[in-house]
């Protein structure tokens, strides 16, 4: 079975925002990471090497398969 691509990772939340080319996009990240820690209770955690996440589940499939994934996240990537 393949390995998940998005797992929690140990990288810093605030260096990956701090890496962010566009200054408002990280007062924006910043700004949401906040509330999201506040509604959520939880601290943000990197998930793979672009989502921001808040908490954490454990799921399972009919079919076996099975990993973790956050409660709620965001990504700051370009739209």
């Amino acid at each position: 079975m393949a390995t998940a691509k998005t797992t929690e990772t140990t990288k810093s939340v605030l260096s990956f925002i701090k890496s962010i080319a566009d200054k408002q996009r990280q007062i924006d990240c910043v700004t949401i990471t906040d509330i999201m820690t506040d509604a959520s209770g939880f601290e943000p955690k990197m998930w793979g090497p672009s989502i921001i996440g808040f908490g954490s589940y454990h799921y399972v499939y009919d079919s076996g398969h099975e990993g973790d994934a956050p409660l709620v996240g965001f990504s700051p990537r370009k739209s």
